[in-house]
């Protein structure tokens, strides 16, 4: 969440302050990794080329762990954007993260040669500060019957969409006949627990994998990409929704054109659209890139969203932060004058023009901060494997494609990373190529070290994996710096 101001500064004296505060916080990690006697050697903190070098990558443009081909079967596919997809804007380009792979498509060995690559560049607009990447991948390449990703492997993600439900039973639904739709429903996991109290209800997502998960579960499910033409089906079908809910879903789509048009033909008068997704704030405040990759095209703040919703002609009502995935906000939409407008809107508009959430420079200075994390993080990783340490991966996340391939970051200085999906293991990281291996994999022995890509659950795992730091094993975490836990 946004910091309070600090008084007696000016906003360019504060972020200023706020850079340097973020350098000061790196030398305890650097006091850690003195303690264990592998201080990081060779070229100055934040060399990141440098760093891969000594890893011994062959290349230095964020691509090292890609095979070279002309990425034919993406590029044909992949739509760019020179102005803001929202507004029409001029968007300015910030952070790039170089050339990176679908970050869900994990592979069959035997397929390795065949993926799909794009350019993974970030910008800001002028006009309504909406952040976007620059190319977008197809959905059809992301979202597909084999996505891999399930809600239901986090005991967190669980308890977080059963007071979700129970949220929206309370305050919204209070009509026994009430229709509620959800967007990029997963595996069922807030579905389930609405249909167990009876509540009508309908989730859409294309992944077929997934879908089945969520009716296996007792969820209604329609395998499908929500916009209009499926919106029109199910009103036709089930009438109107009361509430239409997604979460950590819209922001994935590019066209979102077709979701509001999608939105406004099923949405009852006085229904609500209810959104989560990542907080562009705590994204910036923490050191969060891994939070950029393919599925996450747009990093919404509430100035953006404000204008993104009145564009399709309905009104931001209410805002509240919520500590789910490192920081996001729960945007709460409905049709003009319907509901009184919250005074958290205006209040968090106030505070990211305060702390420059809108402005280009804020973005290049995350840029050089994400540039010395990946050169703190490839000069541990290398005094480790040159000490002879072992040291493997806690989770294949979508958020580690963006790591591992924008740092050079390989089998040979991470071996493999340990996964609960099943559909994952067995298969090779997308563009890294690092094996994954089932989770029972992690304790057979313990490592010395495990590089947590799952941090936004760092607690729940740390948790449950106790008995590795009791065995002397190590956490390595490298948001917002790296360091030794």
């Amino acid at each position: 969440m946004l910091p309070q101001p600090r008084t007696g500064r000016d906003d360019g004296g504060w972020r200023k302050g706020r850079l340097k505060h973020h350098r000061q916080r790196r030398e305890p990690a650097a006091g850690d990794l003195r303690r264990d006697g592998l201080a990081p050697t060779g070229a100055a903190s934040g060399d990141l080329r440098g760093a891969r070098r000594r890893a011994g990558r062959g290349r230095a443009d964020g691509c090292d762990t890609a095979k070279e081909h002309d990425d034919v079967n993406s590029r044909e596919r992949v739509s760019t954007a020179p102005v803001c997809r929202l507004c029409a804007g001029p968007v300015r380009e910030c952070v790039d993260f170089g050339r990176q792979p679908v970050s869900n498509a994990f592979l069959r060995p035997q397929d390795v040669g065949s993926e799909s690559f794009f350019r993974l560049a970030v910008g800001i607009c002028a006009d309504c500060a909406m952040v976007q990447q620059l190319e977008a991948m197809p959905t059809s390449h992301m979202f597909r019957a084999d996505y891999p990703y399930r809600s239901s492997s986090s005991d967190g993600l669980r308890r977080h969409f059963e007071q979700v439900a129970g949220w929206l039973r309370d305050t919204e639904l209070a009509d026994p006949g009430d229709l509620v739709v959800e967007i990029g429903c997963n595996d069922g996991l807030m579905l389930r627990t609405l249909g167990a109290a009876g509540v009508r209800h309908i989730g859409v997502d294309p992944a077929a994998g997934a879908a089945r998960a969520a009716a296996a579960r007792g969820a209604e499910v329609r395998v499908d990409f929500f916009d209009e033409r499926s919106a029109a089906e199910i009103r036709a079908e089930r009438g109107p929704a009361k509430v239409i809910f997604s979460a950590n879903t819209i922001s994935h789509i590019a066209d979102i054109d077709e979701i509001f048009r999608g939105v406004d033909r099923l949405l009852r008068p006085d229904g609500v659209f209810v959104f989560e997704d990542r907080y562009v704030a705590d994204i910036i405040e923490h050191a969060y890139f891994d939070q950029i990759y393919d599925e996450h095209f747009y990093l919404f703040s509430v100035r953006a969203v404000d204008a993104m919703v009145a564009r399709f002609g309905f009104e931001l009502v209410d805002v509240e932060h919520i500590p789910i995935h490192g920081g996001s906000l729960r945007y709460t939409v409905a049709r003009p004058r319907v509901r009184p407008v919250r005074e958290s809107v205006a209040r968090l508009i106030e505070d990211e023009a305060r702390y420059g959430i809108g402005e280009h420079d804020t973005y290049v200075r995350f840029g050089q901060q994400i540039d010395r994390i990946g050169a703190d993080l490839v000069a541990l990783l290398t005094d480790l494997r040159d000490a002879g340490r072992r040291v493997v991966g806690y989770g294949a996340t979508s958020k580690s494609a963006t790591v591992t391939n924008y740092c050079g970051i390989g089998p040979d200085l991470v071996p493999y990373i340990c996964d609960t999906t099943p559909e994952k293991q067995g298969r090779l990281s997308p563009g890294a190529h690092i094996p994954i291996r089932p989770h029972e994999v992690f304790a057979d022995p313990y490592p010395d070290y495990a590089l947590l890509f799952a941090w936004n659950h760092a607690e729940e795992v740390m948790a449950k994996e106790r008995r590795f730091v009791e065995q002397g094993g190590r956490w390595i975490l490298y948001v917002p710096h790296v360091r030794i836990v």
